[in-house]
């Protein structure tokens, strides 16, 4: 039996229910493959994953008919997590400040991914871009989507995968100011602004942006899903 599409008043209570909530929500969007009518965008993420990073683009691209098919280093459960620089902290924080968050699961590993099946990827920021960026096999997930001229959309430190593969020399890009230096050393130029689209790939520096960011990328991946 067909399972139904989770609505997204019961995503906002499951996510207000618990950690292994966002586990279930996963599953229940996977189990809606057959109402994605634009197609699947590929997710990676890992431990340390940054929650609103990730957790609105999660739900935003679902909402337009498109299916998040999440993705790790192993198809398991993953650690998520919550950065800010407390607003109110005794010992002032020079960087933010890292704290356990909500756990998400990856449906299928880096190396188990076929790209070829996927119209866009969403790079999500948080720690995990730092060990990530060494798997081989989602640098060569990475490149296909450029290659192939596919929508992408990176936030925050999410820039550090995409320098990693070798694929933003000679753009402009945004990212958070720590982070200025991974664009800059994969090639590309840094700005300090909200949002910027060059070709296929648009950019934003942290979860803040995510208003024009977000905007910009479903465009991309309406107008890529209307060519197929």
């Amino acid at each position: 039996m067909k399972q139904k599409p989770i609505s997204r008043r019961k995503m906002c209570t499951m996510l207000a229910s618990g950690t292994s909530a966002v586990a279930m929500m996963s599953s229940s969007l996977i189990a809606a493959e057959e109402k994605a009518k634009g197609g699947k965008v590929l997710m990676p993420i890992g431990d340390a994953t940054e929650v609103v990073d990730t957790l609105y683009p999660f739900f935003r691209i679902a909402e337009d008919g498109f299916q998040v098919v999440v993705s790790g280093p192993q198809a398991r459960l993953y650690h998520m997590v919550l950065h800010e620089v407390p607003p109110n902290s005794v010992v002032p924080w020079d960087i933010t400040e890292e704290r356990p968050g909500y756990h998400i699961k990856a449906e299928v590993a880096f190396r188990d991914v076929d790209p070829t099946q996927y119209i866009g990827m969403f790079v999500s920021g948080g720690r995990a871009p730092e060990y990530l960026r060494y798997d081989k096999d989602l640098m060569r997930i990475t490149k296909h989507f450029f290659e192939a001229n596919k929508p992408v959309a990176v936030v925050c430190h999410g820039i550090e995968i995409v320098s990693a593969a070798g694929v933003i020399r000679g753009r402009t890009v945004t990212t958070v100011a720590k982070c200025a230096m991974d664009a800059e050393q994969g090639g590309a130029k840094y700005v300090d602004q909200p949002m910027v689209l060059d070709g296929n790939m648009v950019s934003c520096r942290t979860w803040h942006d995510y208003a024009p960011c977000m905007c910009e990328f479903m465009k991309m991946l309406k107008s890529y899903a209307g060519k197929k």
